[in-house]
């Protein structure tokens, strides 16, 4: 494989409109790609020129830095609207050295600095618009198992309340295909509505599931992670039950703030739980 490099690099900040870019779903040829940024560093092999390379070579380049790649992984970051290919007449996608260098610029954030990818996003933005991105946070900084729930548990708050999502619509949010879908549903970890439709928690654990999958981790696996959910959820009704039960208004909004309340000291409980548990282990 060619040495060189790819046309650009990401890290400091340069003016870097960018040009008219295809929708993820099209299949039409899109006229100008983004334009390249400037990477914090480098990323291992080069390309040079402006050759355009199918997935599978961009997955062959990226491994030699970021072994943990893979193909899925790549069409997560294209769904969440991280990287945005050309297509070609067929469909086929076709990755510039622009691309390359923000997917290589996104696996770096997540693997060196553990940035959700919210931010990451908010990063390549001020980058495009010729800003500097906002300062990373030190080596002794990087979150643990805790604050990744806690991460988790600001993003789900962040879900409206009343989004609801087709069978179609999930599946492409979650990136994941029908049978997966089912698979999921008959070990219950993702339960449609009553009119058949998927709330904002239902989109986010099928986004964790896939990504979970994407390490091995099969539905049978995460059986004894919704035994343990269930029985969280019947402490918490224990709690709050009576409390849901009583005439006054104010009462029972109490319930649902303090049902709330619990659910977060939960999760935070299990996370703090499996960092200790890992930690000993290391």
């Amino acid at each position: 494989m060619n040495t060189n490099t790819p046309s650009s690099s990401l890290g400091a900040a340069t003016p870097a409109p960018s040009g008219p870019q295809a929708d993820r779903g099209g299949r039409g040829v899109v006229a100008g790609p983004r334009q390249p940024l400037r990477p914090e560093r480098p990323a291992g092999r080069r390309r040079g020129g402006d050759e355009l390379l199918s997935i599978g070579a961009v997955l062959a380049f990226l491994r030699d830095d970021f072994p943990e790649v893979t193909i899925s992984k790549i069409r997560f970051l294209e769904a969440e609207g991280l990287v945005e290919p050309q297509r070609t007449p067929s469909g086929y996608r076709k990755f510039s050295p622009a691309d390359v260098e923000r997917l290589a610029y996104v696996l770096r954030m997540q693997r060196d600095h553990y940035l959700p990818l919210r931010v990451i996003r908010e990063h390549l933005d001020a980058i495009e618009r010729g800003e500097s991105p906002p300062a990373l946070p030190p080596a002794e900084a990087r979150p643990g198992p805790l604050e990744e729930a806690d991460r988790e548990l600001v993003a789900s708050g962040e879900v409206p309340s009343g989004v609801r999502l087709g069978r179609a619509e999930l599946l492409a949010a979650a990136e994941a295909g029908e049978r997966e879908l089912g698979e999921w549903e008959a070990y219950g970890l993702v339960v449609p509505g009553a009119d058949g439709g998927y709330d904002g928690e239902a989109l986010q654990v099928a986004r964790l599931v896939a990504e979970l999958g994407r390490y091995g981790l099969e539905p049978r696996h995460l059986r004894a992670m919704k035994a343990a959910a269930d029985r969280e959820i019947a402490l918490v009704e224990q709690v709050v039950a009576p409390l849901r039960r009583h005439r006054n208004p104010q009462t029972r909004a109490h319930a649902e703030a303090t049902a709330r309340e619990l659910a977060t000291l939960s999760v935070r409980l299990h996370a703090a739980m499996v960092q200790a548990g890992l930690r000993t282990r290391g």
